[in-house]
């Protein structure tokens, strides 16, 4: 066994870190969504609305500890999209990552479905729907509240994503506390916690065009139709875009506000000594002596 297994490592770096964020979203996706399924299903009997917050959360916790060894766990295109602006990832891999991720949530919502089929078939009383009083569609993906417009959906999804990151970098900066780095999982899902508990009742609080997109797609092909897309005013669209510049907002306020003002550290200064050093010795090298001058 272990022989095959040696034959199946792969070297890649860029592959192994893909396939690292593919799985940490399914776990994310798995839980998250398999507790929404559950709740749904059940009519509460098996579960609230806290119960979807603590899924989703733990969902999270368990995805970063799953991923965060290989490849980081963004689990969300929108922390790789705040990461490459702040130079901390190469753009190249953005594109990968963010494919990778929402296939991790397409296969976790699949196997929710499947899971889940007879239960649904029998909430459902078969019919696949996105609205009304026996809706499965929002098992997998996020719509909005039948009094939200659709700036106040834009506005919430940049709101909870903006949160969202300022948490997420503020666990990160070392200069700002020192924390474990078994906690650091724990805490990423605790802030998904507070967020799903103080902003979601609007529109799902997605936070994560992965999360949305890869489930709706999932949807789309297996029963409920373009319906997925055409629900809520088109409302797809907006869990794609507004949480890529709520984490943009949410990464700005935390830069200007905290990181930019962190006293430098010791190594820094002694690199902006030497660079400094190095410019003088410089100038003098290029200076001529004068006894070099013609008369």
């Amino acid at each position: 066994m272990e022989k095959l297994l040696k034959r199946c490592r792969i070297r890649s770096p860029l592959v192994r870190e893909c396939l690292a964020e593919c799985l940490g979203v399914y776990i994310l996706i798995l839980f998250g969504c398999g507790t929404v399924a559950q709740v749904v299903t059940s009519q509460e009997k098996n579960g609230q609305y806290l119960s979807i917050n603590l899924g989703f959360a733990l969902g999270v916790t368990f995805g970063v500890f799953v991923s965060r060894g290989v490849s980081g766990a963004h689990l969300n295109p929108a922390v790789t999209l705040s990461l490459c602006v702040l130079g901390r990832h190469p753009w190249l891999k953005l594109p990968f990552y963010a494919f990778f991720q929402a296939l991790g949530a397409f296969l976790a919502a699949a196997t929710v479905g499947l899971q889940y089929y007879d239960a649904i078939q029998s909430y459902s009383g078969g019919q696949l729907t996105v609205t009304g009083p026996t809706a499965t569609g929002g098992i997998f993906c996020t719509y909005p509240a039948e009094y939200l417009s659709l700036w106040g959906g834009i506005m919430d999804q940049v709101i909870g994503t903006a949160a969202l990151l300022l948490c997420i970098l503020a666990l990160g900066d070392q200069r700002n506390t020192s924390i474990p780095d078994y906690l650091q999982p724990l805490l990423a899902g605790a802030s998904v916690l507070v967020i799903g508990i103080s902003m979601g009742s609007n529109s799902g609080y997605a936070l994560n065009p992965a999360r949305d997109f890869g489930p709706r797609f999932f949807t789309y092909i297996a029963g409920w139709g373009d319906e997925v897309f055409k629900a809520g005013g088109g409302w797809w669209w907006v869990p794609l875009v507004a949480p890529c510049i709520g984490a943009l907002v949410g990464t700005l306020i935390y830069e200007l506000l905290v990181e930019v003002h962190h006293p430098p550290l010791s190594s820094e200064i002694q690199s902006s000594c030497q660079e400094v050093t190095e410019g003088k010795s410089l100038e003098l090298e290029g200076m001529e002596p004068d006894g070099g001058k013609s008369a």
